[in-house]
């Protein structure tokens, strides 16, 4: 690992949803399940993310979450607040302001639907860590963006010492294999639920993760540096897998956020263009929690 790299954390990171009631932020329910994930012992929170639905957040509210979440963790885990978007000047200025309210880290997305150029995506990440006074995970997810990473490209951004990680959301297992390799300038962090087990094997820090908005402490017997446990660990993952599978079936965090309603964690709600899950997708969801646990 590069000397003049701040890790911000290994382990799990939760993606954490934004809980909704009535169009509205309900912080009540934010602060319910901001402890229990401090209950579990995660690592760190991610506020603000996809999962957080950021993109539908104004930006009073986005600057609203990041100060109440931070100061509501209060230095019990790492918080790292989803800073990205598709505007460069927004996510530096959305950065600037995550440093002001004593983030440890942020996560910036690849620009979507623009589509960026190669040149222009390291310009856009540059510019965000030339300006940032806080560590920065880059998160590669092209199912979203149309974009993905290459490897070239992210062997240059490696070499800025605020770039610290990157958030894998592909599918492919050769890219992961590849990114391995990269690990010195640029730690690996699991994008996808379905791939923590295989992506510390390859020496990576930890994930960030959506399942664990629902099964912290499962996802920790997964995502521990160095596999100390690989037979539990393998086990966990593979248990996992359906659970995982429809959690995903439709887009995040619509199945999550339904999940947690039927565990009374929170209301259903999310924003347009959003919905609630097909009915098909409920059932389904209902019936691997049950069967999980």
């Amino acid at each position: 690992m590069s000397k003049n790299k701040k890790i911000i954390f290994s382990g799990v990171g939760t993606a954490l949803v934004t809980p909704f009631r009535n169009g509205e932020i309900d912080y009540a329910k934010l602060d319910s399940l901001i402890d229990m994930q401090l209950d579990a012992g995660v690592d760190a929170l991610v506020i603000g993310g996809t999962t957080g639905e950021a993109a539908t957040l104004t930006e009073k509210e986005r600057y609203t979450l990041y100060s109440y979440a931070t100061e509501r963790i209060g230095g019990r885990a790492k918080v790292v607040l989803g800073t990205g978007t598709n505007d460069t000047s927004a996510a530096i200025r959305h950065t600037r302001f995550a440093a002001e309210c004593g983030a440890d880290g942020a996560l910036a997305v690849t620009p979507y639907y623009n589509k960026g150029t190669e040149e222009g995506v390291y310009k856009h990440y540059m510019s965000i860590a030339d300006c940032s006074e806080i560590p920065i995970i880059l998160y590669n997810v092209p199912s979203r963006t149309g974009v993905n990473l290459g490897i070239n490209l992210l062997r240059r951004l490696g070499e800025h010492e605020q770039i610290v990680g990157i958030k894998e959301a592909s599918d492919s297992a050769d890219r992961l294999v590849e990114l391995s390799v990269l690990a010195d300038k640029l730690p690996l962090y699991a994008g996808n639920d379905s791939q923590i087990y295989v992506t510390m094997a390859l020496g990576g820090l930890g994930v960030i993760s959506v399942v664990s908005n629902i099964l912290p402490g499962e996802v920790k017997r997964i995502a521990t540096p160095s596999l100390p446990d690989p037979l539990t660990a393998l086990r966990t993952q593979h248990k996992l897998l359906p659970l995982i599978k429809v959690l995903f079936a439709e887009t995040n965090p619509s199945p999550v956020k339904y999940a947690m309603s039927l565990m009374g964690l929170c209301l259903s709600d999310v924003r347009l263009p959003l919905s609630e899950p097909r009915e098909s997708t409920k059932i389904e969801i209902a019936k691997a929690i049950s069967d999980y646990v």
